[in-house]
């Protein structure tokens, strides 16, 4: 980027924000309605002394755990956030001592501090939960939806798309589309497993990847989940195998017939110790080589470090940040920004709960028009929907989710009995005094030590600094 990009995303993000502020009028301006103590803050108390008093956290049982978090204040507000699926709460505990007695409203400074110790994969998944978890805080104090606090509202629904688990069989992996389809998606996404072929003579070499023969059964299974949804239906595909940039070209090439509307992630062999996610230069040599549009991010964290260069290349036609790692709604916010900057198409990943799923649809709803669909990888659990209260059911209707417009933060509340009823081990948001002290941190001289001075003089001072 070069200086006047980042001069105008500033100043537009200043603008944004100085609009943000005259719209949410008197700051602790009670919600219309039954208002619980979520909804509005100890008037008694001015917006100076709001302050962290606490970080908890609990995890679901699911599919992909789901690690939930809890930040406290002193006025009876907290706000709720998610890590990363499949990962652990800890990594967001752990900013805990960063956070205690600072004002959750002021979120970029809050952010700057705690940015050190986020990274790529699941360790974005803290300070994502954390952005999550202030947004919540800040839209319930100020009365407003969590979009507010980011932009206006562009989409009043956001658009889901299905993931949908794989099979040998194709027609077996149809009917499973076929239930998707009956679902009221309208936008679709299959695993296309090379290991699928394992039991076919010839489809795979000895590396597990798929020979010419083996790339025209691969495109069997396309073609039976084609005559399910119709030849215009958006479908996307994932999940190939070990690909090198020569495999990935030549899977991509095969699709071509298809018009896939992305194959995700096709690259997953490293070179050197680059991810592959990262790796633009052989990012853009195989959307170069293809018509098949190339689309990569779930695990990529933050937008200078990580999507920046393979956007500044043209090296994917689409992005697909996870909020739960991309750095919740805040960062997202100014990668898909950026992305619509540079005509870049953003969908966005998920795999977690309902938490991470209404920061997700908040953020998206201020995106631009290049905005694609929302993933949601727990359509066959029943109870997915239940671990939340708040907000109207079924959360997914007719292939889209509606964003909250009359309720402050997030707009959800958490089932307590369900979520109990699916915790992976005991504990619901317990106390964490053992993360009260600094576990990680940058700098950090430790204050005042007992010694003799430069004088010759015993104390307990700071001295020789």
């Amino acid at each position: 980027m070069n200086r006047r990009q980042k001069t105008w995303l500033t100043r537009r993000s200043m603008f944004r924000s100085a609009a943000a502020a005259a719209m949410f009028g008197p700051l602790f301006k009670a919600t219309e309605g039954s208002a619980s103590a979520q909804q509005t803050v100890n008037r008694r108390s001015a917006p100076s002394t709001l302050k962290v008093t606490d970080m908890r956290a609990c995890r679901v049982a699911a599919n992909y755990d789901y690690p939930l978090i809890k930040i406290y204040t002193n006025q009876d507000v907290y706000g709720l956030g998610e890590v990363r699926d499949a990962g652990v709460e800890g990594i967001a505990l752990i900013l805990k001592a960063m956070l205690v007695g600072k004002d959750p409203l002021n979120i970029e400074g809050n952010l700057r501090t705690v940015r050190q110790f986020a990274g790529h994969g699941r360790m974005g998944g803290g300070y994502s939960a954390v952005d999550m978890a202030l947004h919540d805080i800040a839209g319930k104090v100020y009365g407003v939806p969590a979009y507010r606090l980011i932009g206006n509202k562009n989409h009043d629904r956001i658009r889901i798309y299905a993931d949908t688990t794989s099979h040998k069989d194709p027609k077996v992996y149809a009917e499973r589309m076929r239930k998707r389809k009956e679902m009221g998606l309208t936008f679709f996404k299959m695993d296309l497993e090379s290991s699928m072929l394992a039991d076919r003579p010839g489809a795979l070499n000895e590396r597990g990847v798929c020979t010419e023969k083996g790339l025209g059964y691969l495109c069997e299974y396309i073609a039976a989940i084609r005559d399910v949804i119709g030849p215009g239906a958006p479908l996307a595909a994932d999940h190939f195998g070990r690909l090198t940039v020569n495999d990935s070209i030549r899977y991509a090439r095969a699709f071509e017939p298809y018009q896939l509307s992305w194959a995700e992630d096709l690259l997953q062999v490293a070179e050197g110790h680059q991810y592959p996610y990262l790796n633009w230069q052989a990012y853009k040599t195989i959307s170069d080589a293809t018509v098949t549009p190339v689309l990569t991010g779930e695990d990529i964290f933050g937008l200078q470090d990580g999507f920046q260069p393979l956007m500044d290349h043209r090296a994917v036609d689409a992005i697909h940040p996870d909020i739960e790692t991309s750095g919740g709604l805040l960062e997202t916010k100014r990668i898909a920004d950026y992305a619509e900057m540079c005509g870049i198409q953003v969908a966005m990943h998920h795999a977690g709960s309902p938490i991470g799923g209404f920061a997700g649809y908040h953020c998206a709803a201020t995106f631009g028009n290049n905005f694609l669909a929302m993933e949601n990888h727990a359509l066959d659990m029943p109870w997915w929907q239940d671990l939340v209260t708040g907000v109207p059911k079924p959360i997914i209707e007719k292939g889209y989710v509606k964003v909250p417009d009359d309720r402050p933060g997030l707009g959800l509340e958490l089932n307590d009995a369900v979520i109990k009823e699916h915790l992976r081990r005991p504990g619901y948001f317990e106390p964490t005094p053992m993360f009260d002290d600094l576990i990680v941190s940058g700098f950090h001289p430790g204050g005042a030590w007992p010694h003799y001075d430069e004088e010759g003089k015993w104390c307990n001072c700071v001295t020789y600094q």
